[in-house]
């Protein structure tokens, strides 16, 4: 392979058979996909989209980009693709911290697990090779505890651990994976795809010193990473100790959603709600904020570890983000930031999505409310929140049912609208009635309802790059496809989406080419992106997804208008989603042909 960044090398494991092989990177496949989710989707497309996501056909990858783990600021996430038990849906979930820059540092660009071990197993890479070992021992434990064990075992100086909880264990179907610093790789059930597979964590020994990605350009790489990093240190968000997300991490948007009329509360009743202050950023770092911590080459440091350090919610856990205490928080009627830290480390603990767990309690509750469950549980009753958490993870009693995600179990509750998700997945903190851009993305998202697919909160919220009106639905469908292909390229480069804040595509186009010595300008990284968008979309069609119906909002963002400064408002989709296929070149959400064969696809 010519392409600098990549340690050029692959382990393929079979979990069936206990066989771990190496492989070379494609690198014409390498050019058109770039790396992480890219390429990850590729491998998950060319593996068939009919596949069960619980057989031992689907297959789960871990992939770097070609500046993980470099210089390159915000360059420390990897990213797991597979086939979503939770939504059907191809589905990539991303983690920080330090495990994605050791998998490059230890000699290694990716990992692909395919079939099912019949005892548990964890992967040992170290010095580019990979060596399957027995994880008996450790199943049936926490995250913590298998990060203890693997630390007593191999030290913890230059060593991460990618590990999954008992909700992995027991097929959760939003299970996540959990690593040293507590960093996630959360939505869409990639836990459980390992729980399936018996696969119980990933353990990497390597140090940084001489093992960092070498670019083809060096001259030209320093200045573009420069470039990058000033734009970063100068950002109105970014900006270390001074932008919002450097200051209070992801929470300082509480107060500015809610204020707007967009934070969705009680099940998403309403769109503004009073108690949110007691779950702000402006409250957790004045009452609870005890450290901030940072990822690889990252100087925004926008995870803001927190300790409830007295009373019956005592814990510590990093990080207190603003989904999470959304989440945990006004979706569910819960103002008191110490039980909502107690419950994000039940999850960080058990392994699993802390957005869809959110969002299947306050499901439920409305359900209460309605008559719809005998199964008592009032808005904000932290306790019994507490209890059916533990419940769901091991799959006792109602715990089965809200094991299986919001879409199901407001199914098995008695009314399918109950479930405020998109192909199966629950919706994150923003309300589409009164941010009608973020609507349209979570209904166009390939991996269920996301706010991370194409993010035009930060135009229609924050006026980056240009300010557009949050209620009016004119331009949304031309300004989210922009936001979903520049970050469908970042991703793949595996550089944090929060990057965009500061960064834009004639900054990855640098960083990408003096790294890789395959020389893109601006334009060709919106079109990369538009190609990888276009083959997650192709292989949803593929799985059953082909329907326009396929692409729209639960009734109540449609039908019930909003409160607060969005009263009176509902989503307006169909406008959106007109314009949008238009933009795209689809077909009532389908990818035709001729757009397959002009991205290269087909």
């Amino acid at each position: 392979m010519n392409l600098g960044g990549f340690k050029n090398r692959e382990i393929v494991v079979d979990l069936s058979s206990g066989a771990v092989d190496y492989r070379e990177i494609n690198e014409e496949l390498a050019k058109k996909y770039i790396g992480g989710r890219g390429l990850g989707v590729k491998y998950v497309y060319d593996n068939g989209p009919e596949v069960e996501p619980f057989s031992e056909e689907n297959i789960l990858c871990v992939m770097t980009g070609p500046v993980t783990g470099s210089r390159s600021a915000m360059s420390g996430r990897l990213c797991m693709v597979t086939k979503s038990p939770l939504t059907n849906t191809v589905t990539d979930s991303h983690m920080g911290g330090w495990s994605a820059a050791r998998i490059k540092w230890a000699g290694v660009d990716n990992l692909i697990f395919k079939g099912k071990s019949d005892k548990p197993v964890y992967l040992y890479i170290e010095d580019g090779q990979g060596e399957l070992r027995d994880a008996s021992d450790l199943w049936g434990q926490g995250t913590r505890a298998t990060v203890k064990a693997m630390q007593d075992r191999y030290g913890k100086e230059n060593l991460s651990v990618i590990c999954i909880g008992q909700a992995g264990e027991n097929l959760v179907r939003y299970a996540g994976f959990i690593n040293e610093n507590d960093r996630a790789a959360g939505r869409g059930g990639t836990g459980a795809v390992a729980g399936s597979k018996k696969l119980k964590a990933i353990v990497i020994k390597a140090a940084q010193k001489g093992n960092m990605p070498v670019p083809v350009q060096d001259e030209e790489y320093k200045q573009a990473n420069q470039k990058a990093l000033k734009a970063i240190m100068e950002g109105g968000l970014t900006a270390p100790k001074k932008g919002g997300l450097s200051v209070y991490g992801t929470n300082v948007l509480t107060n500015i959603i809610n204020e707007v009329g967009a934070l969705p509360a009680m099940n998403s009743k309403y769109s503004h709600w009073e108690g949110a202050e007691g779950h702000s950023g402006e409250t957790v770092n004045a009452t609870l904020l005890v450290a901030d911590n940072t990822c690889h080459a990252c100087p925004v440091a926008c995870k803001k570890e927190v300790e409830v350090k007295e009373g019956k919610y005592k814990t510590r856990v990093e990080s207190f983000e603003y989904e999470s205490g959304w989440a945990l928080g006004a979706n569910c009627g819960l103002g008191d930031a110490a039980a909502i830290s107690y419950i994000i480390n039940l999850c960080n603990e058990h392994g699993m999505d802390t957005i869809e767990l959110g969002n299947t309690l306050s499901c439920m509750m409305e359900a209460y409310e309605r008559g719809l469950t005998e199964e008592h549980i009032d808005w904000g009753d932290a306790d019994r929140m507490i209890e059916l958490t533990e419940m769901l993870v091991f799959r006792k009693g109602v715990g089965d049912v809200l094991a299986e995600g919001t879409a199901r179990a407001a199914k098995l509750f008695g009314d399918e609208n109950l479930a405020m998700c998109v192909k199966g997945q629950a919706i994150p903190a923003y309300d589409p009635r009164g941010i009608q851009g973020i609507g349209l993305g979570y209904a166009t998202s390939n991996r269920g309802a996301c706010h991370l697919r194409g993010y035009t909160v930060a135009s229609e919220i924050a006026g980056i790059p240009m300010p557009t009106d949050r209620l009016q639905p004119e331009g949304k469908g031309e300004l989210l496809k922009v936001f979903q292909d520049l970050l469908a390229f970042s991703d793949s480069m595996n550089i944090c989406k929060f990057s965009s804040f500061s960064e834009n595509a004639e900054n990855y186009a640098e960083q990408y080419s003096a790294m890789t010595g395959q020389k893109v300008s601006a334009d060709d990284v919106m079109k990369i992106g538009e190609r990888i968008y276009n083959l997650e979309r192709h292989y949803n069609n593929l799985a059953g997804f082909d329907k326009r119906e396929d692409d729209y909002l639960p009734k109540r963002f449609t039908e019930e208008p909003g409160t607060g400064n969005s009263a009176g408002h509902v989503s307006r989709m169909d406008i959106m989603l007109d314009e949008y296929y238009q933009v795209r070149g689809w077909v009532d959400g389908v990818v035709p042909e001729e757009k397959l064969k002009e991205l290269g696809i087909a």
